[in-house]
């Protein structure tokens, strides 16, 4: 068990500085000074923002631990891109401003939440089972109002701006299922071993602590930082 509470300190640690994956430097440069329709840019850093957010991909991980069947894996994955694009969309088109670092705790408690299902901690404590179809829409609606968040930051210009969302949001897509595959391809052989077993339960200990540190890391700066302007 000491080896589980170390290593997800070390996970949480890992986490702390690629949970700050806002667009900066050159691309915020660019994307703030895009003046019309840029659908090949806008794509990329989709994609980049995608397989650089550890936090969304700490959320399917827990998502997909116990899918073994790849028509209830693209059901999963499609309810949580259908949410989060939503949302994407309509939080920077409508200018809908939720405080980002609100937005990044649910995102952290997204992750917690489903590797506490996945522990059978509902059924266990509360003689409950929520719906997993209804609970990944929700979390990818909450996700995609934190990919919102970012874009919103760069003062984006309105011409050509459904068209670079538009772009944004399949890069983002791209760069999901480019990390999924990945994530998928380990778990696969993982799941072949005889430690997955023995390890499953570690695993999601694992990404629970992990979501709750990444959620208090972003109550914390709320609380003592204020409001995202």
């Amino acid at each position: 068990m000491r080896r589980v509470v170390w290593a997800a300190l070390a996970l949480a640690g890992a986490a702390t500085p690629a949970l700050a994956h806002d667009i900066g430097g050159s691309d915020a440069a660019f994307v703030a000074a895009a003046k019309g329709p840029a659908p090949f840019p806008f794509a990329y850093l989709g994609a980049k923002h995608m397989v650089t957010g550890y936090d969304h991909l700490l959320f399917l991980i827990g998502v997909i631990f116990f899918l073994f069947r790849l028509r209830q894996i693209a059901l999963y994955v499609s309810l949580f891109s259908l949410g989060h694009s939503l949302t994407l969309l309509a939080g920077v088109f409508f200018d809908l401003h939720v405080d980002s670092r609100l937005v990044d705790a649910a995102i952290g408690l997204s992750g917690a939440y489903k590797a506490f299902d996945n522990l059978d901690g509902f059924r266990s404590l509360f003689g409950v089972q929520p719906d997993t179809r209804a609970a990944v829409l929700v979390f990818g609606l909450i996700h995609g109002f934190g990919l919102a968040t970012k874009l919103q930051a760069l003062d984006l210009q309105r011409h050509g701006l459904l068209a670079n969302l538009l772009a944004f949001n399949v890069g983002v897509e791209v760069g999901q299922l480019l990390a999924l595959s990945l994530i998928l391809l380990a778990m696969t052989l993982w799941r072949r071993t005889r430690a997955f077993a023995s390890t499953a339960t570690a695993a999601n200990i694992l990404l629970m602590f992990a979501g709750f540190v990444l959620a208090a890391q972003q109550l914390a700066g709320y609380a003592y930082g204020g409001p995202v302007a």
